[in-house]
């Protein structure tokens, strides 16, 4: 199995989105250089930044993320976002009816069988947990190896933390990745067992 990694762009402060559930500035980094990041050629960052960031992309080979983030995208219209192969979705709800019933979206109740069928479909391969509530629940079961967060210097004041409702306290391991790019500072930290 390969590793479960919670990920999220976030404020120096600990927010992945405001209040309102915007990003804000917080995504500028992807659009601040030169490099393209994906076939879209939408995203581009320097080269330091495509460096850290598409070797981490290729080896997702499932993402996990809520309900919430599903609504909000429009499920991404059926298309796992960056190339990934399978998203799988938290929710108490189920799959939306008559939703693409051919993409490769997984609806499940509860973030253990979430963990569980994300390793499955991604066998060796990185499983990736969005931060924010559903990856604060996958950390607070025990379930996440790594937490990387791509810090954009923005102080928002209040808004969706980083790492959801936790509330107890769990050490990480000190940094082993800091790199600077543009506008975004890449951090890699390992979970203290």
């Amino acid at each position: 199995m390969g590793k479960v990694v919670m990920y999220a762009s976030v404020s120096v402060d600990g927010f992945i989105a405001d209040k309102n559930d915007q990003p804000g500035p917080l995504f500028d980094w992807l659009t601040s250089g030169d490099v393209p990041l994906d076939e879209s050629g939408v995203l581009k960052v320097s080269q330091t930044s495509y460096d850290h960031t598409r070797p981490y992309w290729d080896q997702i080979g499932a993402t996990i993320a809520g309900r919430h983030v599903f609504d909000m995208t429009d499920g991404w219209d059926g298309t796992p976002p960056s190339g990934i192969d399978h998203v799988v979705v938290v929710t108490h709800r189920g799959r939306p009816e008559g939703w693409h019933p051919e993409a490769p979206f997984y609806f499940v109740d509860g973030i253990e069988a979430a963990v569980a069928k994300a390793q499955e479909l991604a066998g060796d391969r990185v499983v990736e947990v969005a931060a924010g509530d559903v990856g604060g629940q996958a950390l607070a079961a025990g379930l996440v190896d790594e937490v990387r967060m791509d810090v954009v210097p923005v102080v928002f004041g209040s808004g969706k933390c980083y790492f959801g409702s936790v509330h107890a306290q769990h050490l990480l391991e000190d940094p082993d990745v800091m790199i600077q790019g543009n506008r975004v500072l890449h951090l890699r930290y390992r979970v203290r067992r």
